[in-house]
């Protein structure tokens, strides 16, 4: 241990912070997120609103002096001082002088900070990004000035003001995003010309060894470009397009280059494959999941070899791969100077940390992790015409009679929930504990299994989805009687409230009560860079969101429902809650709607998060008794 968090006064977060731990879905206290130099010598962080350096030889500590809001610090090569985000400046520090590198008197531009579809959709959270030799640095530069204005209020202090945020929802303006070299001492120097006349999303940036490179996409996604930048002039030069007629999804970790090559990820027939200079060389059993590194010939990734499980796998130059990882877990990994350090999960037991040196030896890390306190055992099963797969649990000690039966998705896609992971069934298990069935099924959208699959929700993410959650339900509870399909239930959480909703709304025959949390109901209201993903733009596609939102069948309703949602969310902000209610009343349907102030999409107040659990679990038993 370098630093102990634990008798440090954590303080009151910045908006920024907040902001970044909610598009993170950090939900820990302490120490959440830090950045190193080079060497890995030192290593900085915020706690408590301070910036943080820590010598890891030595164990020494430093509070560097810094203006009052402190966000996403990091080191300068080469020297002591650390460049940080502080409200819409970049500014840098040494530990005895502070000041400002670069600003706007325009209260709707920011530098060094990633707007909010490129944090919350693209995973990219940062803002600017050091040149390796030091002294210099390319920095978004934001303009939200053309977004639409929302406002976020606090209903249980009428005293306090709203708070207002620049939504792009669908169909909307975006952020406008340049990119700047800067110069530590002397500010902005030149402008890089990345967006030229067709792309609109700033998807990454990265210094390599062989310089600058941008990842960048269309307004339709339907193409993903990489760029190599001259830093020195600005001009930018397309290496290689990715094209699909539906998106291309965005992989973490590519590119990277391989011996002059880039390594990318690309669609291809019925797997996500690993190309070699824009030439795929993996086969059929791999959807690769994530590049990890370049090992001299070799390409570390992670891949399912089966739905399921993610496998670190190294990749030869002609293709052939070897598991570095068992397959029946879920393991992923993080690789630099020789050096990789593995995190597997298994549906048995806890997750374990290990370091694999350059050597050949490996050293296991030490879990301070707590167990769950109640068994935790997914039986997992693949059933349907369309090879659902899913997971069921039972409570412990179950003697088999009849149950009432839960559905716990997340249904949707960019996301799987039936993994080998032990501990993302801990709420579904607790569950169980009350007197449930519980079952967690994958369905059409979700990874895993192969772009075919992902694409078929393009244009519709209601009927799809639906209908393979009542597939997986019927098949299985054919196959186990101790699932009582005349008692079903259904729970979920943003994409999966809003699947919850759909099904007692259009399937009441089958959903016989439901809970959404934090649903998204009219996707007109959410944001361009995933909704458009999948929907297109609603000017050219209207039909498309007509029949994936919520609203039309408000007067169909006759289960009962309760709505979930916090009021100080920002992703999927109360309204989609509020104008389903409202919809339901003017329909005269009756339903329940609970209202968290002061609570955003996550839920990490832990008095809350608990007693969520309790009233769900009482409204679903007295809905289904």
């Amino acid at each position: 241990m370098v630093f102990d968090a634990a008798p440090a006064e954590t303080g009151e977060l910045t908006d920024a912070e907040r902001a970044r731990r909610e598009r993170a879905r950090e939900q820990a206290a302490g120490v959440v997120s830090y950045t190193t130099d080079q060497g890995g010598a030192r290593v900085v962080f915020v706690l408590g609103g301070a910036l943080h350096r820590v010598n890891v030889d030595d164990g020494a500590i430093d509070v560097l002096a810094t203006a009052d809001v402190v966000f996403d610090p990091q080191p300068e090569p080469g020297t002591d001082r650390v460049a940080y985000v502080s409200g819409r400046e970049l500014r840098v520090t040494d530990g005895i002088e502070d000041r400002v590198i670069v600003g706007d008197d325009d209260p709707t531009i920011s530098w060094g900070s990633a707007e909010f579809v490129a944090a919350e959709e693209m995973g990219r959270t940062r803002g600017f990004w050091w040149d390796p030799s030091g002294s210099r640095f390319v920095a978004a530069r934001v303009n939200v000035g053309g977004i639409d204005e929302w406002w976020i209020a606090s209903p249980d202090d009428p005293a306090t003001p709203p708070r207002p945020i620049r939504y792009p929802g669908a169909g909307t303006s975006n952020a406008s995003v340049e990119l700047w070299m800067v110069d530590v001492t002397d500010g902005p120097v030149q402008r890089i010309d990345w967006a030229g006349d067709e792309f609109e999303y700033l998807a990454d940036v990265q210094w390599t060894s062989s310089g600058l490179l941008c990842i960048v996409q269309p307004r339709d996604q339907r193409s993903t470009v990489i760029l190599s930048v001259d830093p020195d002039t600005g001009d930018a030069t397309e290496l290689l397009r990715d094209s699909d007629e539906h998106w291309v999804e965005l992989i973490p970790g590519a590119p990277r280059w391989r011996n002059g090559e880039l390594v990318t990820v690309t669609d291809a027939g019925a797997a996500r494959r690993l190309a070699i200079g824009g030439k795929p060389v993996t086969g059929d059993g791999l959807q690769v999941r994530s590049v990890v590194g370049v090992d001299g010939d070799d390409v570390l990734v992670t891949a399912a070899t089966e739905p399921k499980n993610s496998v670190v796998i190294r990749v030869g130059p002609d293709g052939a791969t070897t598991d570095l990882t068992a397959t029946d877990g879920y393991s992923t990994a993080s690789w630099a100077g020789g050096t990789l350090v593995v995190t597997s999960a298994s549906a048995e037991g806890a997750t374990s940390h290990e370091v694999r040196w350059n050597d050949g030896t490996a050293t296991p890390i030490a879990s301070q992790a707590d167990e769950p306190g109640f068994p935790c055992a997914p039986t997992f099963a693949v059933v349907g015409d369309r090879s659902i797969e899913l997971a069921l649990l039972l409570p412990d000690g179950h003697d088999g009679s009849p149950l009432p039966v839960l559905m716990d998705p997340y249904g949707g896609p960019h996301a799987q929930r039936v993994l080998r992971v032990r501990n993302g069934y801990a709420t579904s298990q607790w569950f169980a504990e009350q007197g449930f069935a519980v079952v967690v099924a994958d369905g059409r959208g979700t990874p895993g299994r192969g772009p075919a699959f992902e694409r078929e929700v393009w244009g519709d993410l209601a009927q799809p989805v639906l209908d393979d959650q009542i597939d997986a339900l019927q098949s299985l509870g054919a196959q186990r009687p101790e699932l009582d399909l005349q008692r079903v239930g259904i729970r979920g959480w943003s994409f999966g409230g809003y699947l919850a909703a759909l099904a007692v709304l259009r399937r009441p025959d089958v959903f016989h009560a439901a809970v959404a949390g934090a649903p998204v109901t009219e996707w007109r209201l959410y944001d361009t860079h995933y909704t458009e993903r999948y929907l297109g733009h609603p000017d050219e596609h209207p039909e498309h969101y007509d029949r994936s939102s919520l609203l039309p069948d408000a007067s169909q309703l006759d289960r009962p429902l309760m709505l979930i949602h916090g009021l100080a969310d920002d992703n999927v902000v109360a309204a989609h809650t509020l104008v389903l209610s409202r919809a339901l009343l003017e329909a005269g349907r009756p339903h329940t709607v609970l209202p968290l102030s002061g609570v955003t999409h996550m839920t990490p107040q832990e008095q809350v998060a608990e007693n969520l659990l309790h009233l769900q679990r009482d409204f679903l038993l007295d809905a289904l008794s």
